[in-house]
Parts: structure tokens; sequence; C-alpha cells
């Protein structure tokens, strides 16, 4: 919560109606539940989360301006839902210097690529400062070496256009865990809200609809629509054929008769069949 405004030694409260503006503001990234409202608008974490939540919902509860679905994310009331061909999506692709911001490392480039209406619409690409050393072996890996991004901007400089391309579309990456913790660790350090909202990760999606193939990394997805990745392990093109690779993925689950977000997230939840355990050896069950 921001520091109160201070006139003549007294603390001027916050306005119900400027913590609502704060709730429109977060809400305009996309959905965020009853305990991220709590926390990122009203200061409320560590605390009692049932008083938190209840507060929330006596803010919130009665304004049309927001709506809350059963599982407690509030979002910005809106008409019908979209059919996928009409959703807003941002697909986002980071390269860092190693594989967890846990222990450190940091993002050396991102990318951010809108599709809209079943289109590639624009796209944002730069390297990045990540204000330590490259590996070699992740150098190896990208070709962005430590004299690439030596003057290159710092994520806090490319955050504000980062949000810009974010903000209200359904976040979407290959391997998606990967790329929001990481985009999530930058903003905190930025002292920025951390992502919220919906995401949707091209990885589990190739599971359910590819289930044939041994593989569903990048390469393989983009051989198998024969993708072209000029520059593969760059944000900027492999950004760019998630986003193709989205596109065909709206098409076959267009084909199959899921057309809304919700329809997306039941598949996805769905659990695979598991396969019965032969009494045959393995070699003989494959004869």
């Amino acid at each position: 919560m921001s520091d109160p405004k201070v006139t003549d030694g007294a603390t001027a409260p916050v306005t119900g109606a400027s913590l609502l503006d704060r709730v429109e503001s977060l809400l305009a990234m996309g959905p965020a539940s009853t305990a991220a409202v709590a926390a990122q608008v009203l200061g409320l974490s560590g605390g009692d989360p049932a008083a938190a939540a209840q507060v929330v919902w006596t803010l919130l509860g009665s304004d049309a301006r927001f709506a809350v679905s059963r599982e407690g994310f509030w979002s910005l009331a809106r008409g019908p839902a979209p059919v996928l061909r009409e959703e807003e999506w941002v697909v986002v692709d980071v390269e860092t210097t190693g594989g967890s911001p846990a222990q450190g490392h940091r993002v050396t480039e991102v990318a951010a690529v809108r599709v809209s209406r079943g289109e590639v619409k624009e796209s944002f690409s730069t390297l990045v400062n990540p204000q330590r050393p490259i590996p070699r072996m992740i150098t190896d890996l990208t070709g962005i070496t430590n004299e690439m991004v030596r003057s290159a901007p710092t994520f806090r400089e490319v955050a504000p256009r980062l949000q810009e391309m974010l903000r209200g579309r359904v976040f979407v990456a290959h391997n998606a865990s990967f790329d929001w913790r990481f985009v999530s660790s930058e903003l905190e350090l930025c002292r920025w809200t951390p992502l919220s909202g919906r995401q949707l990760c091209t990885v589990r999606l190739a599971r359910k609809l590819l289930p044939q193939l041994p593989s569903r990394s990048l390469d393989a997805l983009a051989l198998y629509f024969n993708l072209e990745i000029v520059a593969r392990h760059r944000a900027g093109d492999d950004a760019l054929a998630t986003a193709k690779l989205l596109l065909h993925f709206i098409e076959m689950l267009e084909e199959q008769g899921i057309e809304g977000w919700e329809a997306v997230e039941a598949l996805l939840a769905k659990r695979a069949a598991r396969r019965k355990r032969s009494v045959m050896p393995r070699s003989m069950d494959q004869a």
C-alpha cells in the first residue's frame, strides 16, 4: 500500500475511491485472487486471510465494475466471454543467466508479441543488462555475451513498455511458469506489482492437442507445423514462433468445439488416462 499523505503531522486516510481506482488498475492487467487484491491494494498480507477476504468483499462486492468467479478471482466486469479468436494474448519469451530467479539469475533478453483476433499485431524485443555476469554455458546456448548487454537497458527501464504490452491480455509462453517466474521476479525487484491474471502454457496445450508427438519442445513443434525460427534461443524469434504456434492451437481447439477460455481451462485440467500395466514382459507386450 502506498504511503498515505501527511499534512501538518496528521495522516490523511486513503479514500475508498482511490482504493477502487487502484483495484481497477490492478484488474486491468487481468484477474486477481482475493488474496492478491488484499495484499497488493490494501496491504493486507500475513494476517488473518478470512478477515482480509471480508474487507475485499465489503469494498468490491456491491460495485458493478467488478466481477468475481466461483474460485474467488476478481476481474473487471464485462459482457459475454469472447471466443478464443477474439481474445487478447501476449506471447512472452525471456533469455536469462540461469534456471531460477531464486538463485539470483536475471533476464538478459525479453520479447513480447501481441496476438489479437487471430493475427500477430505487434512485437517488442530488447536485450537487458542483467547486472551480473552471463555464464559461458549460457552464452554458448543463446549467443548473448556480456559485451552485448553491457550497454543494454536494465529491466527497470524496459518494464513500462512490457507492462503496457501485458495489460489486460492473457500471458502465453512455451513452458510458461519459467517466463512468468522471471518476469514477476524482475518486476518485484523494480518494486512493481508482480504478475497476476490468466496464463497459458503452450507446452501443456501441446500435450493435450498433440499427444502422439514424442516431444513438445519448441523445436519439435516448429518442425511439426513447418514454422521457421531464425535465431533459436533468442527471445524475439522464440516468442514469434510461439505466437504462430498459438494460432495453430486456436484453430485446433475450435475444430474440437472449444471456443472459450473456460473450456480451455477445463481441457488443461483433465488428467490423462493412465495406461494399464500389462502382466506380460515388456518385450512381449510390444511385439
